[in-house]
């Protein structure tokens, strides 16, 4: 581990991804739904992300947060090249990217203390040492009552699958040549135990088909996710011992669906939990009962419990916004104890209610056929629909037109870069300040739309045939261009009368 990369892999590039739970709207809504004061709304807010990889999460979020001044660093120099030039593409000026490593970074004179500090996905693939150091980055840059975002794998959760990834990891040391050409033959050799009946695969029968979920995945990310030389899952005793250091104490977790104990646990386990008075050791055992395997975890420095008439009066001016057409908004969840049914009569209401555009709690409980069912029930919906990611926490209504004055610059960067690319599959909202999924060919749609194509289906059809590219149906490619064509059409009448209302009411077009 002496050279710069400390064993992680450099010659490989992250993938371009979204994380919502980087979104500074919703750690305030983690926050409040455990009666926690969050970071006030205010014009001089502090942002940091750790090891932001390819820095699309950061650039969204800056441009959707204009209030904000955004700070992120990646030790790979290539991907903050990659980051600074959408940055420039879009003309995002709150936005300062560094390729830091974490010491450095926190000797960086230019660093202010931050309201919120992020890490998605970097704590459980680093060495003990550069968890010490961004323990110490947290304890010296985090303002007091700041909030802090980390995630990572955890135990008991990653046991059983432990030693497939240790397997691979292993092959591919074995292998010469870059990364991308020994994920294949790793893979390859762990489907050949499988075949020849290795007991471990037979003693553990969730492997093969976890095995086969992670074929499917993007090469990429496996070459991050397994085949670094450090990868350590923690448990969350062990990850609240070390952050207590920085002075933090946990909130609650930005999957919001593991707050509920009725969707996860059975009656049972929830006696048996609610019987343990030490709160490290009952979120231990919650991960014992669930089996975690991934935590999403939220700390604060210096938390603040909200008073009754306070958390009433945060709940009420709460605004909330749908990121799913109200008409394709399951009703089910999928939570630990398997699929959970939403009782329509109350989530339809509110469904209704919300299709119109965002709304402040306080007006979605002066509305009769919600207020019927009580305070209680409208916030447990509203945490279940935000934890499905159907709903979305939202910024106020006030500087609305600064923020999509922000948001349209990026969007016409990222679309720009869909005539070639798939890469970028996520828009930013100024009604959320988060980001909302609308994949390469809607975009092409957007962009179509923008340059007014008086045939939309036939001008996203010759970017791709001008590229060697066709559409895939069924799992097959779609042979001729005028299938290709009707395929488009098809997609577009959809995206125009499914899409475009939601997207309008989330400020994107």
């Amino acid at each position: 581990m002496s050279t710069w990369t400390s064993g992680y892999i450099a010659d490989l590039d992250y993938t371009y991804g979204f994380y919502r739970e980087l979104t500074p709207e919703l750690l305030r809504f983690v926050a409040l739904v455990k009666g926690i004061g969050g970071i006030a709304p205010g014009s001089s807010q502090r942002y940091c992300e750790l090891g932001c990889g390819q820095g699309f999460s950061a650039n969204l979020i800056a441009a959707a947060n204009p209030q904000w001044e955004v700070y992120a660093t990646d030790f790979n120099p290539a991907h903050i090249a990659g980051a600074q030039s959408l940055a420039a593409a879009a003309g995002t000026s709150n936005l300062h990217f560094f390729d830091h490593s974490f010491a450095e970074f926190l000797q960086e004179p230019s660093l202010p203390q931050f309201d919120i500090i992020c890490l998605h996905g970097i704590y459980s693939w680093i060495a003990v040492e550069h968890r010490r150091t961004i323990v110490e980055f947290i304890r010296t840059k985090l303002k007091p009552g700041g909030l802090v975002y980390i995630s990572y794998n955890c135990l008991p959760g990653w046991s059983a699958a432990a030693p497939m990834r240790h397997l691979m990891y292993l092959h591919s040391k074995t292998q010469g040549g870059p990364t991308s050409g020994r994920i294949g033959p790793a893979l390859a050799f762990v489907a050949q135990l499988i075949d020849v009946n290795a007991a471990y695969f037979q003693q553990n029968a969730s492997l093969a088909p976890r095995f086969e979920r992670l074929k499917a995945q993007n090469p990429n990310y496996l070459g991050h996710e397994y085949f670094n030389d450090v990868w350590t899952p923690l448990y969350f005793s062990d990850v609240a011992s070390e952050l207590g250091e920085a002075k933090l104490s946990y909130v609650g977790s930005a999957a919001l669906l593991e707050h509920l104990d009725v969707l996860n646990l059975s009656e049972d386990q929830q006696k048996l939990l609610g019987a343990i008075a030490d709160p490290i050791m009952g979120e231990t055992v919650r991960d014992y009962l669930v089996n975690q395997q991934f935590r999403r975890d939220v700390y604060s420095k210096g938390a603040v419990p909200l008073s009754p008439l306070s958390s009433q009066a945060a709940w009420q001016q709460l605004r909330v916004a749908l990121s799913t057409p109200a008409p394709h908004v399951p009703l089910k969840v999928i939570c630990a104890r398997g699929e959970a049914k939403l009782q329509s009569e109350f989530y339809g209401p509110l469904l209704d209610a919300l299709a119109t555009g965002p709304k402040t709690v306080q007006e979605l409980i002066a509305e009769p056929a919600i207020a019927k069912f009580g305070w209680q029930k409208l916030q447990q919906s509203l945490m279940v629909l935000v934890g499905a990611g159907h709903l979305q926490p939202a910024l106020t209504a006030a500087n609305e037109p600064s923020r999509r004055q922000s948001t349209q610059a990026f969007n016409a960067a990222v679309i720009e870069r869909a005539r070639a690319s798939a890469d970028l599959a996520f828009l930013a909202s100024p009604v959320t300040g988060g980001g909302v999924q609308v994949d390469r060919i809607n975009q092409l749609f957007l962009l179509a739309r923008r340059e007014q194509q008086p045939d939309p289906a036939k001008f996203v059809w010759a970017i791709l045939n001008d590229q060697g590219q066709s559409l895939m149906r069924n799992g097959k490619a779609i042979a001729s261009p005028a299938e290709n064509i009707a395929e488009l059409q098809s997609r577009w009448e959809k995206f125009t009368a499914i899409q475009i209302p939601i997207l309008q009411q989330l400020g994107i077009v």
